[in-house]
């Protein structure tokens, strides 16, 4: 409903977010960076707090105004594709392949690690202008993706594979965690997109886009549900 609600007030505004559909794809995406530019905005596509306010002239509707979703539009195309898996077969998922396709990223096939490409295609479907890692596909390369933040909902994260000083890792975004372990939403965890739990003796850092406003929100507290994650494939 958030995002059809922004669709509806860019339309009204003269901006084209596309059709009216609820889905925060790529002409709703440019039509918010339009309105953004054309009235002295951050412009970053999200709809947060200032863009929200002159959006709908101050009084955005009630399941607008708070904008968790829309603050971290990442995070909502990471949980619409979980349940997403790859093709065991030797065939590909062409999902899968459609995400590096979009992003021309070269990639030869789904039965190569693809945790890191499935944090690309979040970050560059919904922050189109956020530079991404030279070498996306590598989990570690993205320790230097942003800024850096500490761990909290909708931050990048990363883990060691293999031995702290190799050079295999994993990475996918948190949403939360508990005594032993990290909660990640992530590609390549047990060959879908699932959460799974990461030991916290793995963790290597935690990143922020560098075009959206600092999180704020601080650890968040899970049910420590299911086995620990030892070797994502």
């Amino acid at each position: 409903m958030q995002t059809l609600q922004i669709q509806k007030a860019l339309k009204q505004k003269g901006f084209d977010p596309g059709p009216l559909d609820g889905v925060r794809g790529a002409s709703t995406i440019a039509a918010i960076m339009a309105y953004q530019r054309a009235n002295g905005l951050v412009v970053d596509g999200v709809v947060g707090p200032a863009t929200a306010a002159r959006l709908f002239d101050s009084k955005p509707p009630a399941d607008v105004s708070s904008l968790p979703g829309q603050a971290l539009p990442w995070m909502i195309g990471a949980e619409d594709l979980l349940g997403v898996k790859e093709d065991t077969s030797d065939a590909d998922n062409p999902l899968i392949m459609g995400w590096a396709k979009g992003l021309k990223i070269s990639y030869a096939n789904d039965e190569t690690a693809w945790c890191g490409l499935f944090v690309a295609h979040c970050i560059g479907t919904n922050l189109p202008n956020e530079p991404r890692p030279n070498s996306p596909l590598s989990a570690r390369a993205w320790l230097k993706f942003g800024k850096a933040t500490s761990a909290q909902f909708g931050a990048v994260i990363v883990f060691w594979r293999g031995s702290p000083g190799g050079w295999q890792g994993h990475v996918g975004f948190y949403v939360g965690e508990d005594d032993k372990a990290y909660h990640v939403l992530g590609g390549n965890q047990s060959n879908r997109v699932s959460v799974a739990r990461m030991p916290k003796g793995r963790f290597l850092g935690a990143r922020w886009p560098s075009q959206v406003a600092d999180p704020k929100a601080g650890p968040r507290w899970l049910d420590a549900q299911g086995a620990l994650s030892h070797d994502e494939a």
